[in-house]
């Protein structure tokens, strides 16, 4: 049995961060491991408040834990302070661990700021060159990159800008375009593009499901490619489950 590790954001909700990772290591068939890097005050609706562990939490999580049992891929996400990247940086790279997902989660849907300024200078510089792969959506990729998307040419040069960076591939998001839900895939030599059927409803937490499915997929040797493949795949059956739970956004349901 594979072994992935979410470092993340805690949502009281249910729907995104870590609660909606550990659900999907489970629904893939994987054990998985979570240290909480941030709490978040929100439900289906947004988030209206977030609070950090302090690093040296965080840096005592993940050393006792991985000294101990070693996950075969970590995913990140939600991880709001430039200390806390750093914090989760040291431990990887220390570590070594090779099966790197990132989510660049920088605003909440409605908003909220969960990667702060000098956490995303510290992201690029010192987590990114441990990745191996990267999943931004385009508004994230315009933050990262500073620049604008706004044709497929822009988004090839952004994806070259993130490459540079240091991540071995880049997956580009779509589904803020019009159109079919399409995500593209950088970094090998070919260019790869996913299609899904765009969903006329507002989700919660799509972006945590399918970078979390990546890293189960990647885990058990799957090329990258078929790796995104399988995880977007995953992510449109969840969307065809998907509940309204509150007042908000839909969340995906989870059938074992």
């Amino acid at each position: 049995m594979k072994k992935i590790l979410t470092i993340a954001g805690s949502d009281p909700s249910g729907g995104a961060g870590i609660q909606a990772d550990l659900k999907t290591f489970q629904a893939l068939g994987a054990y998985g491991m979570a240290i909480p890097v941030a709490i978040t005050v929100q439900n289906s609706r947004g988030v209206t408040r977030t609070y950090p562990v302090s690093s040296q939490a965080i840096w005592q999580q993940l050393h006792t834990l991985i000294s101990d049992i070693k996950p075969d891929a970590v995913k990140t996400g939600m991880l709001l302070t430039e200390r806390t990247v750093d914090a989760v940086a040291k431990a990887l790279r220390a570590f070594q661990i090779r099966k790197l997902v990132i989510d660049p989660v920088i605003r909440s849907s409605s908003g909220t700021i969960l990667l702060q300024p000098g956490a995303v200078t510290a992201l690029k510089k010192h987590l990114f060159p441990l990745a191996y792969v990267i999943t931004p959506n385009v508004p994230e990729a315009e933050i990262l990159t500073g620049m604008r998307i706004k044709t497929d040419k822009d988004m090839d040069f952004a994806a070259g800008k993130l490459l540079d960076m240091g991540p071995r591939f880049v997956l580009i998001k779509g589904g803020h375009w019009h159109g079919p839900a399409t995500d593209t895939l950088y970094g090998g030599k070919t260019v790869f593009s996913f299609s899904t059927e765009r969903r006329r409803h507002a989700y919660h937490g799509t972006g945590c499901l399918l970078s979390s499915a990546i890293a189960v997929f990647i885990s058990s040797g799957f090329p990258v490619e078929k790796a995104v493949e399988k995880a977007k795949q995953f992510v449109d059956k969840m969307l065809k489950n998907a509940r309204t739970m509150g007042q908000g956004g839909k969340t995906l349901y989870f059938q074992f």
